[in-house]
């Protein structure tokens, strides 16, 4: 993140408004406020929705890029909204914009469900969170999640691919995969089987955009990147020992 400027300034937030039967097709809406040098892309909003327009739709929960919730698009590009000041963006007017490639349900809202569909049960990927500072609601132990992903989705939005080919698996599931690969060599046959499929990463076309607006440096594209070098090696295995 670039270095915090010392001074205020006005700016202009417009949002892609969007709900349905009410506001649609979806249009940009313009809202002038005034930014202290702290003030992050979600506490205009948070000020936003108090002050000027109280049905404004956006998500958020840890305002510390723990949970991956209020990932949308800044001018163009997947971030956090917690964790992006707006005196840190060079423009007076910040356009914010859903993420790409999902379902829209309300202005900067989508339904993230085709994210978690391709992760299987058997993947040890989820892990104990360390989050202690709320308590876990009735019936639940302890809290759970993804080993290293936040589960934003910037990743799958920012997918050239993933708008292209909806069959691909995307940065996030491949990620998941070769970590799964890396602790688990007993499944590697499987694991490799997935990943050289017809979905798998031979459908990547090395764009690296994952990599770039990832807020928590997963790096999908290393990770992709290994499954490429292990199925080469795995086929020149194959090649070198025909059965």
């Amino acid at each position: 993140m670039e270095s915090i400027q010392s001074t205020s300034k006005t700016v202009t937030i417009r949002i892609l408004r969007y709900k349905p039967n009410r506001i649609e097709p979806p249009r940009y809406q313009d809202f002038s406020l005034h930014a202290e040098p702290e003030m992050s892309v979600l506490d205009a909003l948070e000020k936003i929705r108090l002050e000027q327009d109280n049905t404004l739709m956006y998500r958020h929960s840890c305002h510390h890029s723990s949970c991956g919730t209020c990932a949308c698009r800044i001018n163009g590009k997947e971030r956090l909204t917690c964790i992006t000041r707006v005196t840190d963006l060079a423009e007076d007017t910040i356009t914010l914009t859903p993420l790409a490639g999902f379902e829209p349900i309300g202005d900067l809202v989508v339904d993230v469900t085709h994210f978690y569909k391709d992760y299987s049960e058997d993947w040890s990927y989820i892990r104990r969170s360390e989050n202690t500072s709320s308590q876990p609601p009735a019936g639940i132990s302890h809290f759970t999640r993804f080993e290293n992903c936040i589960e934003c989705g910037a990743c799958l939005s920012a997918c050239p691919i993933t708008h292209k080919n909806d069959t691909f698996l995307g940065p996030a599931v491949l990620s998941a995969l070769n970590n799964e690969l890396k602790k688990s060599s007993q499944k590697s046959e499987d694991l490799l089987s997935i990943a050289g499929g017809e979905r798998g990463e031979h459908l990547c076309e090395r764009a690296v955009n994952c990599s770039r607006v990832c807020p928590t440096k997963v790096y999908p594209a290393r990770h992709i990147a290994d499954l490429r070098r292990l199925l080469e090696k795995k086929n020149l295995k194959k090649t070198a020992n025909p059965e």
